[in-house]
């Protein structure tokens, strides 16, 4: 069974690695001209996700590149005195199993994990799939496939080709979010030095092992904003009108956005779709189920999904229709989870108020404060919460 997998992030190089060990003949098409090294931020990998990553052989690479980021200062806009947080006490109420690491460095593990066993095409996208299969490409020549899944991001260009336009299918969270890669010496490894504000929130950090430092910036909008997503001066622009006169510190971060070497800007928008398979066609991750970037876990939620595409794939036999059937009803109910908690973390996590912003930084101090053990009890209570990740299970196809 031959399957085309578009999109070499996260989501397309794991599925290819569970299809070649299911024994199936997998080609990866991927837009850029190589795997993408620069920029990116931090992403977090929950219990379900680190159990996949075991299976694949590839723990180990990502413990060792974890961002190792365990405190965190923050500074409330107009207030003197910043807030001390122990990051891994935070962490820790969310996930018994929890790693920390660059997107970009992420990407390349799974990709070194399949590129022995699996056909690359960098430097190339789809422009067209047919009912049977067939599938025209920008640049190499028409071939036919049984399956052709999309793994390429929330701007899917396979969810498009099959389901019609992005805009009916996504709903706006009320905020944007910015990376951008800065100087490393304005930040220092193992910190997160941070400034939130009503509606908008900036922050640095950087690793050992990185050569620069990332900047992240959420700011919160009452309606989506007018510009053209190649447009990255007018994004700038809307960065800088957003963060005026925060903090002194803050405008020094903001004069490295013109020079910077990677810079990302994007709504906080979260996928509404609840079937993801057509015909010949599905979607995994971000480009199915997209909770929102930055506040719902979308990373592990990917790693899942994929793992899960996989053994069902292997379970029907090649039984495409009955294997997405098995597909979405598995990942039914971690996706309605994941959305839930996204939406209500924008709420939070980009404070709308000045009560909202002391609520946020005075939960942040009370969780570093309490005993480990104490806020890890209190927070396995709740499993559609923070600890909804680490709840969610991980299927067994050792027997297909």
């Amino acid at each position: 069974m031959r399957i085309l997998v578009s999109g070499a992030s996260i989501a397309g190089p794991v599925l290819a690695y569970w299809l070649t060990r299911h024994g199936f003949d997998v080609t990866v098409v991927e837009r850029a001209p190589t795997l993408r090294k620069t920029g990116g931020h931090a992403v977090d990998l929950f219990r379900p996700a680190m159990e996949i990553s075991e299976k694949m052989g590839v723990l180990p690479r990502i413990e060792a590149l974890a961002t190792g980021t365990d405190r965190m200062t923050v500074h409330r806009e107009g207030r003197p005195r910043a807030t001390e947080v122990d990051l891994t006490k935070l962490v820790g109420v969310a996930s018994d199993r929890h790693v920390e690491i660059m997107r970009d460095d992420l990407s390349g593990i799974y990709y070194d994990a399949t590129r022995d066993d699996v056909d690359y095409l960098f430097g190339d996208s789809i422009t067209a799939i047919e009912h049977d299969g067939e599938v025209t490409f920008e640049r190499s020549p028409t071939r036919r496939f049984d399956v052709i899944v999309g793994a390429d991001g929330l701007h899917s260009n396979v969810r498009r080709l099959t389901f019609g336009a992005e805009d009916s299918l996504t709903r706006f969270l009320g905020g944007y979010l910015a990376v951008v890669s800065a100087p490393k010496s304005l930040a220092t490894p193992n910190e997160m030095v941070g400034h939130v504000g009503v509606g908008r929130l900036a922050a640095i950090y950087t690793a050992e092992h990185l050569d620069d430092a990332r900047m992240v910036f959420m700011f919160r909008s009452k309606s989506e904003l007018d510009y053209d997503y190649r447009d990255s001066l007018r994004q700038k622009q809307l960065l800088r009108d957003a963060y005026a006169d925060m903090h002194p510190r803050v405008d020094r971060w903001l004069e490295e956005i013109d020079g910077t070497p990677a810079f990302y800007f994007d709504a906080i928008s979260q996928l509404s779709m609840n079937i993801w398979s057509r015909r010949r066609v599905t979607l995994v991750g971000d480009a199915g189920y997209c909770p929102g970037p930055a506040v719902g876990g979308s990373t592990s939620l990917a790693v899942l999904g994929a793992y899960v595409l996989a053994g069902e794939l292997a379970r029907a036999d090649g039984d495409h229709l009955r294997a997405f059937a098995a597909y979405e009803l598995q990942m039914r109910e971690p996706v309605h989870l994941s959305r839930a908690f996204a939406r209500a973390a924008a709420r939070t996590v980009i404070p709308g108020s000045r009560a909202g912003v002391w609520a946020l930084t005075r939960g942040l101090q009370l969780v570093s404060l309490m005993p480990g053990s104490l806020s890890r009890s209190l927070a396995r209570l709740n499993t559609k919460g923070v600890r909804m990740y680490d709840s969610m299970p991980v299927p067994d196809y050792s027997e297909v």
